[in-house]
């Protein structure tokens, strides 16, 4: 039998979607304005700038950024002809090859960061009071831990 969702439920369900959604545009509109990046390359330059010696397994980026190898391999291709990051061949898997991040797209995260975490502050954590952003933050996590579970 489906539990449909009540009136209440709905309400919430459409909120989270409107937010969700309308937040990601407009932190991928700043990003874009400001400094010429989408929200996925600003994604895969963090996710570069924290890996050690600041590359990754293309396969180990498309699982942390959610994308499918062959999305994420054309956005590193678009990302490489812009020198944010470069591609290097595995030596221990000549199928498998790494996404590394360049001088120049280091530089790149550098510049933009101020900028994406004012724009965050502005539109999310600025609208919420800290007890908000808390329950959003915990909220978030059990939706991510049960999601990360079923994978």
């Amino acid at each position: 039998m489906t539990r449909w969702l009540t009136d209440e439920e709905q309400g919430h369900w459409r909120a989270w979607l409107a937010a969700s959604n309308l937040l990601n545009d407009r932190l991928s509109r700043d990003l874009q304005e400001q400094h010429d990046l989408t929200i996925t390359d600003y994604e895969i330059l963090v996710q570069l700038s924290e890996a050690p010696k600041r590359r990754m397994r293309m396969s180990d980026l498309a699982d942390r950024t959610l994308s499918s190898r062959s999305r994420l391999s054309h956005q590193i291709d678009r990302m490489a002809a812009r020198d944010l990051v470069a591609r290097e061949a595995c030596v221990d898997d000549r199928r498998g090859s790494f996404a590394v991040l360049t001088d120049h797209g280091w530089k790149t995260l550098i510049a933009a960061a101020p900028d994406h975490v004012e724009s965050v502050r502005r539109h999310l954590l600025d609208v919420l009071s800290s007890e908000e952003f808390a329950a959003l933050g915990e909220a978030c996590n059990q939706v991510a831990s049960r999601l990360e579970g079923q994978s």
